[in-house]
């Protein structure tokens, strides 16, 4: 005797939807292309190296006069050391993490692999985020790791200046407050850099494009200051100079020195082109917002609405 025996086939509804990855799948594979390409690991030797450079240079001076000056006011030198130390990591994280962030977008366009993702029911949104959501990741790491190694080369140039660590002893609670807020303003400005990143990588939809212009474009926002300070005296009018008060370059610039209180004003590295008039902390925070709401919309807006046809 022989028994029929119907297996019935799901829905293909169901069938697509188990299939289809998990946000936390694609993330997974986002973060495991960033860990195998060359690139990645190139460009972090680069960026350690740019980050001891400073401390090393000031440990191997020997300067008698820097001593005496240290002598004076040693709680002034620790925020000079945390100044120069934000600066650093902000602008050289920032490049790390632009071209991070274009290679990562680009090279799906560039490489056609973008309709292969969405042909096996990736969202197009949810890869936009999760590759945001790695490069985010990424950055939370560098800044963790860049401070702990900032840390560790200031005990190396105290005890070469000092021949000890007694100003150690002088860090109190203000201190550590203002590292807080100099920390948050190197963050800020690392999420400035993937945002802007990302969107000029998905309005342009290549990755040779996305590298040039998100690498050139804090470079080109700075001398950009010079072009409105010389159409201001060309035409009399103050009306280029409280232009600049509204780009993004210099008013990363001046953030870390304009959020700070009077006490830690010798933290207020500043190493690039500040805007032609005097801005607030909380001005430099509202451009900020503005700059990284418009880059949110162009990525989300053009990812969103535009078909992937190349």
């Amino acid at each position: 005797m022989s028994t029929a025996v119907t297996i019935e086939a799901p829905a293909v509804g169901e069938r697509t939807e188990a299939r289809r990855p998990s946000f936390v799948g694609i993330l997974r594979g986002e973060l495991f292309k960033i860990s195998r390409q060359r690139a990645t690991w190139v460009m972090g030797i680069v960026l350690a190296c740019f980050l001891i450079g400073p401390q090393v240079l000031i440990a191997a001076l020997h300067n008698p006069h820097l001593k005496q000056q240290v002598s004076a006011a040693p709680l002034q030198f620790l925020y000079t050391l945390m100044g120069i130390d934000a600066a650093v990591l902000r602008i050289f994280s920032g490049t790390f993490l632009i071209l991070l962030t274009a290679r990562l977008i680009g090279m799906e366009y560039s490489g056609g692999t973008i309709r292969v993702l969405l042909a096996r029911g990736v969202g197009r949104l949810e890869l936009l985020g999760a590759k945001l959501l790695a490069v985010a990741l990424v950055a939370l790491g560098i800044l963790a790791a860049g401070l702990l190694l900032e840390g560790l080369l200031n005990l190396v140039v105290l005890q070469a200046v000092m021949g000890n660590l007694d100003a150690l002893s002088l860090l109190n609670g203000a201190f550590w407050a203002d590292t807080w807020t100099v920390t948050l303003t190197v963050a800020i400005s690392m999420a400035v850099s993937i945002l802007m990143a990302a969107a000029v990588t998905v309005v342009t939809r290549s990755l040779a494009a996305g590298l040039a212009i998100g690498a050139s474009f804090f470079a080109a926002d700075n001398i950009g200051v010079i072009f409105f300070y010389l159409a201001s005296q060309l035409t009399g009018s103050d009306f280029w100079t409280v232009a600049t008060g509204d780009l993004l370059g210099p008013n990363l610039n001046v953030m870390q020195g304009a959020v700070l209180p009077a006490r830690a004003q010798a933290a207020a590295a500043q190493v690039l082109t500040p805007p032609l008039v005097p801005v607030t902390g909380g001005h430099t925070l509202l451009v900020a917002a503005f700059w990284s709401a418009l880059f949110v919309a162009l990525a989300v807006g053009l990812t969103w609405k535009r078909d992937v046809t190349e």
